[in-house]
């Protein structure tokens, strides 16, 4: 093709040469596709300023490797809430022309992407629209506001989360022989939450509940797996599902404060479906509610320190169902 050589300022013909370029993008050599002219002139060898941008490639192979966010991503991402640029680096709290940055091409932070992550998910966007109050004008913000709630909530799976987050376990003498029931375990939180329950005793009542329906019918209600803890048995990992429970408006989480002790009460948000439940299991339920009704917090721990399923066991262990033989209820 003809063209003017910018070394010897003649027009001449230029070939379109084809090769690679390998290019340091913090310290990792990424090779690239890479396009420049030479001069049949001279023999000079120049820029082609309308190929491809060879950093940009590399930028773009190096987000890829590691899994981070593409420009388009965090344009389009933005885009669906109807942010501008300015309004989402304020909710994020960056300088005006990060995002901007970022959105054109230029290589974001780890930290960065890390943010980017977490304010993608609806009900950490939630939360920081909500801390930057004067980020966007009022009526945009209580219009985003409850469009992320909805989408927060139909995101939301207890059901899917338990099943991601401990897997398709069999069943066996640590579930009670029943592979984990996310919506009973669901639905026996919510029954001993209403009206408010600390969550130490909460957690005592679950596995009251769970050790006598095993007790007399040898199955667990709920197949939840519970380890000895300091303050007696509790159900494995409990403090995610009472995360989860929260963040899927399931589940109140209100701070209590008792003297120099600081407790946390769980409030049911929604009515439990008994219909969930076997007739025995809704029976064990009731039995174990109406058991403890005057037990408060340290009394329950204490007793449960002195079930055989507890005492047999070590710091952290799991606990065998097959201890609810000598259950002293």
């Amino acid at each position: 093709m003809k063209g003017i050589c910018p070394n010897c300022e003649k027009e001449t013909e230029l070939e379109l040469v084809h090769t690679k370029e390998v290019i340091d993008v913090r310290g990792e050599p990424i090779e690239v596709d890479a396009e420049f002219f030479k001069c049949a002139e001279c023999g000079a060898d120049f820029e082609n300023t309308r190929g491809p941008d060879a950093l940009a490639l590399a930028y773009r192979e190096y987000r890829h490797r590691r899994d981070m966010l593409q420009p388009e991503q965090i344009c389009g991402w933005r885009k669906q809430y109807g942010l501008t640029q300015n309004e989402l680096s304020r909710i994020l709290g960056w300088g005006g022309v990060t995002l901007s940055r970022y959105e054109n091409g230029a290589l974001h932070s780890e930290a960065h992407e890390k943010i980017l992550r977490l304010a993608m998910e609806p009900h950490n966007l939630i939360t920081l629209i909500e801390e930057a109050s004067d980020a966007i004008p009022e009526d945009k913000r209580y219009r985003l506001l409850g469009e992320l709630r909805a989408a927060d909530d139909e995101a939301f799976s207890f059901d899917r989360l338990s099943e991601e987050r401990f897997g398709q376990y069999a069943p066996d003498e640590f579930s009670g022989y029943r592979k984990l029931d996310s919506q009973k375990l669901l639905n026996a939180i919510l029954f001993f939450s209403v009206g408010g329950q600390l969550k130490t005793k909460l957690n005592k009542l679950l596995f009251y509940a769970d050790f006598k329906h095993f007790k007399e019918y040898s199955i667990s209600i709920t197949g939840a797996r519970y380890v000895h803890l300091q303050y007696g048995p509790v159900p494995d990992n409990y403090d995610y599902y009472f995360s989860e429970l929260s963040r899927g408006h399931y589940l109140g989480v209100e701070e209590e404060i008792f003297g120099n002790y600081t407790g946390f009460k769980c409030v049911a948000c929604i009515e439990p479906d008994l219909g969930a439940f076997d007739p025995s299991e809704r029976d064990i339920l009731k039995q174990v509610i109406n058991y403890f009704r005057e037990f408060g917090s340290a009394e329950i721990m204490q007793f449960s320190h002195e079930e055989a399923a507890y005492a047999s066991t070590m710091e952290g262990e799991p606990i065998s169902y097959l201890h609810a033989k000598d259950l002293r209820i």
